[in-house]
């Protein structure tokens, strides 16, 4: 009788352990509402590339994830995001593995639009690519981007420092000698409408890592940042506060080459955090482009969820931003 005791005492609270739900976490509410300090104080002129950055205000762009990933499909994303925000966008960011070229049909049509097209490009593993593995591939990638001859922004590896790329990025000294590399291919193929963009997260500012990936002033046209309210709800100019002091050394042009407010802050926090970023990014006259995160990537939770379509608050303070004089140069 005692041992049945015991096992229906065991029951009993593995059954309170299995049914026990997880309190929600309560939604954080940093200051947004006193206007940004400005941090980013180089008044430039800076140097950028084939794609110049505007004289006054800032370009406004986005990726917009697709039904498809197929020629109409992205066309009718982009479409669709333009029609609700009432305006075109000046970029148009565009992913591509390694073994992808620029060129499509869409990116044609796009760049007939009068967008400037923003490729991030995942390159491989850096060792292979000084080895002269790959030297093949990225001749036709530098020959297709001659094709297009519009000015194409170029992110070589965006987010090089993130820690789960280690295994391919290996160190900051393999990623500059493979970034060399390709640069060098792409002078071979005399291609001269591309600026060159160097983009690394936010979060490797903070560690103090991300500077080593730098391959130096004269390699690249715009330094760029991707930066998220994501696991953490903090204002967006503490979360790229570092980056912003080290930006501010150089004559470059900054780009925001990816922003975003996760959906599980809730409406009213993603539209507060939206007006401080618009705050933040005027407050900075050296950020000369903006190029927000439209997308819920597959399998994430809502930490991780940042299209703002169909949360009307969120979505309306987003539309406010993009109507703004400031980002209309």
């Amino acid at each position: 009788m005692r041992r049945l005791a015991v096992f229906a005492a065991l029951l009993v609270l593995a059954g309170c352990t299995t049914d026990r739900r997880d309190e929600p976490e309560p939604v954080p509410s940093p200051d947004l509402s006193s206007p940004p300090a400005a941090v980013a104080v180089n008044p430039g002129p800076f140097e950028a590339g084939p794609v110049e950055a505007p004289s006054t205000g800032a370009y406004l762009g986005a990726w917009i994830k697709p039904e498809e990933l197929t020629h109409d499909g992205r066309v009718e994303a982009v479409d669709t995001l333009e029609e609700d925000l009432g305006r075109p966008l000046d970029i148009v960011n565009t992913y591509r593995r390694f073994e992808q070229l620029v060129g499509t049909d869409s990116d044609k049509e796009f760049l007939d639009q009068g967008a400037t097209l923003m490729v991030s490009w995942a390159t491989g593993d850096n060792r292979s690519i000084t080895g002269g593995e790959h030297d093949r591939l990225i001749r036709k990638q530098a020959r297709a981007i001659r094709k297009l001859h519009d000015p194409v922004l170029l992110r070589i590896r965006w987010e090089m420092d993130r820690p789960n790329l280690r295994a391919t990025m290996w160190s900051g000294a393999d990623y500059i000698a493979a970034y060399k590399r390709i640069r060098s291919i792409f002078a071979q193929e005399r291609v001269e409408n591309v600026s060159w963009v160097w983009c690394p997260t936010a979060e490797g500012f903070v560690r103090g890592d991300a500077p080593a990936f730098y391959p130096g002033d004269d390699l690249v046209d715009w330094t760029c940042v991707d930066v998220y309210a994501g696991n953490e709800f903090q204002p967006i100019g503490r979360l790229m506060g570092p980056y912003l002091q080290w930006a501010a050394q150089r004559p470059k042009p900054i780009i925001i080459g990816e922003f975003g407010v996760a959906r599980a802050w809730g409406s009213d926090g993603r539209a507060a955090w939206l007006r401080d970023a618009q705050r933040t990014f005027k407050a900075n006259p050296q950020i000369k482009a903006v190029v927000y995160f439209e997308s819920d990537p597959e399998g994430n939770g809502p930490k991780q969820q940042f299209q703002l379509a169909g949360d009307r608050p969120a979505f309306t303070a987003f539309t406010k931003l993009t109507k703004d004089p400031y980002f209309n140069p």
